[in-house]
This record gives C-alpha cells, sequence and structure tokens, in this order.
C-alpha cells in the first residue's frame, strides 16, 4: 500500500484477528478528507455556486454501487466539473479584444442549464447569449459522438440526438436551438465530418423537432 493508504488504515480501531470480513463494505480508510484548500467559499468572488462534497474521495463500496444515475459518484462528479472552474480562471486572466470578450461566458457556461439549475453559477441559460447555448448544445453533442475517449464507447448519430432530446425536456438545451440544429442540418454537415461511417445511421428529425 502507499503511504497514504497506510495511514488511513492504520488510524482505524485494531481488530483482533480473526475476523469475518464482508465481501463489500463502506470503511472509515475509504473516507478521504478534504482540506480547506479544496474548498470553494459560499461568498466566493466569481459567483460559483456549487454544492462541495463533504470528502474529497470517497471510495466506500457499497456507497460507489449505490449510485442511480451514470457512473459517478458525487465526489467523482464534483471532481470532474472543475474543470469549467479552471477554464473560467483561465479565460478571464486573458486580454480578449472588445469583439470576444463573452469568450469566458460562452466557454464557462457548456454545463449551464436554461432552468438554471446547472454548474459552476447556476445561470439560467435563457438569460445568456445565444452562442452561450448554443455552446452548451454542441458540447454535449460532441461529447456523446467522441471516438476517442477511453472511458466510453462513441454513439451513433440517431442515438446522439435522442439523447439530445431528453436534454432538450429536462430544460438544460435551449429548445429552440435544438430544433434549429436538427432542420438546418448542422448535425449531419458535423457528422459528415469528424465521424466514423458506422456511427451515421438515419436521423428522423420529425421525431423530436417541436415545429417544423
Amino acid at each position: 500500500m502507499s503511504w497514504e493508504e497506510n495511514n488511513r488504515k492504520s488510524s482505524t480501531d485494531n481488530i483482533t484477528l480473526p475476523v469475518k470480513e464482508k465481501l463489500l463494505a463502506d470503511k472509515p480508510e475509504h473516507l478521504i478528507v478534504r482540506l480547506e484548500k479544496d474548498k470553494i467559499p459560499f461568498d466566493n468572488a466569481w459567483g460559483f455556486k456549487v454544492d462541495t462534497p463533504e470528502y474529497k474521495y470517497n471510495r466506500g463500496e457499497l456507497y460507489n454501487l449505490s449510485v442511480k444515475r451514470g457512473t459517478l459518484n458525487e465526489e467523482e462528479r464534483y471532481m470532474i466539473n472543475g474543470h469549467m472552474i479552471q477554464t473560467i480562471f483561465m479565460l478571464n486572466n486573458l486580454p480578449f479584444p472588445k469583439h470576444l470578450r463573452d469568450v469566458p461566458l460562452i466557454a464557462g457556461s457548456h454545463h449551464e442549464t436554461m432552468d438554471g439549475k446547472g454548474y459552476p453559477k447556476r445561470l439560467c441559460m435563457s438569460d445568456q447569449p445565444l452562442t452561450a447555448r448554443m455552446m452548451v448544445i454542441a458540447d454535449i453533442f460532441e461529447a456523446l459522438t467522441a471516438s476517442d475517449r477511453p472511458y466510453k464507447k462513441a454513439k451513433s448519430l440517431n442515438e446522439s440526438i435522442r439523447i439530445l432530446s431528453f436534454f432538450k425536456k429536462d430544460k438544460h438545451i435551449d429548445p429552440d436551438l435544438f430544433d434549429l440544429f436538427l432542420t438546418s442540418g448542422v448535425y449531419l454537415d458535423y457528422a459528415n465530418k469528424f465521424l466514423a461511417p458506422e456511427q451515421i445511421d438515419e436521423v428522423d428529425i420529425n421525431q423530436y423537432v417541436s415545429k417544423l
């Protein structure tokens, strides 16, 4: 074991052997403490509104098997979502010319939602520039169809559009822009340029467009 693991293990109560060991369990050594430097203050200057998990990592076996949606637990999702915060930090420190002043907002709000329940500022995207709302759709679509991610298999065009329609239903993306995304044929132009031929299956946009 690493010295950190050994230190966590030694901090638990001594157990007299022999002992019965459960096949799966949540143990004290599975909990990795979150230091103060890893916490975002509620009244931070950037306007971030994030719920910081108590622990930095929780490797409890039962805890991780109890994840209801997706494959990430709360601590892992918080860590991954940090890339948007770092994006905002970096871009706001660059001297963009006036016509590019919305770049930090556009790039930093790609996980925000139309109903203001997104991350990291809980912005109501219906109040944000069209370009920022477009980025949300583009980011999700690219992530679904990408074939260079080691943690997932690239989805087909039809499956990706179907998943995006769920985001629309759940008020995560702009419904009018999603309709435009389909009726303009942009999704197919992108697919023909960047997707593998076996990913490009037939999409019936009539199933997803609100109004033609």
